[in-house]
């Protein structure tokens, strides 16, 4: 029996804003046919599950009972509420909108009671990640939050500390709100700065509320970081936190639209950095939380070569296989891709040669080798470290 789930259903892609939003159900259906042709949705290789049922209750862990009904409402009768983000451009009303949100909420809770039950040691949820839900608005093309659901859902099975880590481009917001005043959540987000992408938040100095200060952790990058650096981020804040945290559970959200290639962020990674940083997480969670793993997914919307390839990783780890990065993709999936889309098509699963003359790597100058003050990236680093490192009895200086 496979030591990992995969969480997935056809009508996961029905969480459809309507032609010319970015979140294009195609990035789940190509993602998942990458997989098919990668072998790793074979039975050898894990367990398909499907998602949960979720009733109203269920989403009042979360959500408050007037955002909840306005959500019913707009299903219903295409009612919008703009003061709850409902038939804004970023969240339009859809007519499965209540349906289908709650289904990709039971798609990461299917992945989390996997894990906690002791099913599965490790899930993945493609469909999960929407991150900026907020308890009583949509946000950020996010309805209804999938991961603050699952989270609180382990803390109620039993889970007593639980980690999050978000590796999106833009801030975790919405999860960090939901857990801004509980000591044991610790929630960590490594994006682009707030002052140059949406949601504008998500501070260095953005530690958590009174009663919990030290939980909410915020790694603000400049954009145009690249791979080297961002990954040195993750291994200098994210590494010694959950190793001081010691949580139960480890929860994560590997979004790729900091992609170099995506529209709509301005970080520059590659998918072989997106690769690397969730072996780390993998590797967190076997050394600090008995290898239980929730993955999900999140933004990424260049949805054709970077999100199949980027989830596909992130799946493959899952499973405890890593693909190797010169794989080639399938000629298979390469028509079909072409098929949609007048664009050339990824020929591996790497980014080699294919980010013009900027060197695509896995390895990085540790942190504890020393900073560099007239660095960007080592000075938000550092911001990070001093604002959260005392709270956890780590010192922030390398």
């Amino acid at each position: 029996m496979p030591d990992a789930a995969l969480v997935w259903s056809p009508d996961l892609t029905q969480y459809n804003f309507g032609p010319g939003h970015p979140m294009s159900p195609a990035r789940l259906n190509l993602t998942h046919a990458l997989a098919e042709e990668l072998g790793l949705t074979s039975p050898d290789a894990v367990r398909v599950i499907e998602p949960v049922t979720v009733t109203e209750d269920d989403l009042l862990a979360v959500h408050s009972q007037d955002y909840v009904e306005a959500v019913l409402r707009a299903q219903e009768t295409g009612t919008h509420a703009h003061r709850m983000g409902l038939g804004l451009e970023d969240n339009p009303v859809f007519d499965q909108i209540h349906t289908a949100s709650a289904r990709i909420v039971g798609s990461t809770l299917a992945a989390a009671r996997a894990v906690w039950s002791g099913e599965s040691r490790r899930a993945f949820s493609p469909a999960g990640g929407m991150h900026h839900a907020m308890p009583s608005a949509a946000s950020g093309f996010c309805v209804y939050n999938d991961l603050a659901l699952a989270i609180r859902d382990l803390r109620s099975q039993g889970a007593g500390r639980v980690v999050y880590v978000d590796l999106d481009a833009h801030h975790g917001d919405g999860v960090e709100r939901v857990f801004w005043d509980d000591p044991d959540v610790l929630t960590i987000s490594v994006h682009e700065h707030p002052t140059t992408l949406f949601p504008g938040t998500g501070y260095p100095q953005d530690v958590g509320g009174p009663g919990a200060r030290g939980s909410a952790v915020n790694v603000a990058l400049p954009a145009g970081t690249g791979d080297a650096q961002w990954l040195r981020a993750v291994e200098a804040v994210v590494s010694p936190l959950v190793e001081a945290f010691a949580p139960d559970v480890v929860v994560s959200q590997h979004g790729c639209d900091s992609h170099a290639h995506d529209p709509l962020t301005g970080l520059s990674l590659s998918v072989d950095a997106q690769r690397r940083a969730a072996m780390v997480v993998a590797e967190l969670a076997d050394r600090h939380a008995q290898g239980r793993w929730v993955a999900a997914g999140g933004g990424g919307y260049e949805i054709f070569n970077v999100v199949p390839r980027a989830w596909c990783h992130v799946l493959a780890i899952v499973e405890g296989r890593p693909v190797p990065l010169q794989t080639p993709t399938p000629p298979d999936w390469q028509a079909q891709v072409a098929a949609i889309d007048d664009m050339p098509v990824a020929s591996t699963m790497s980014d080699v040669g294919r980010l013009g003359t900027r060197e695509v790597t896995e390895t990085f100058r540790p942190f504890a080798e020393g900073y560099d003050p007239a660095d960007a990236v080592d000075r938000a680093i550092i911001a990070t470290r001093r604002a959260v490192f005392p709270d956890h009895g780590l010192d922030p200086l390398p």
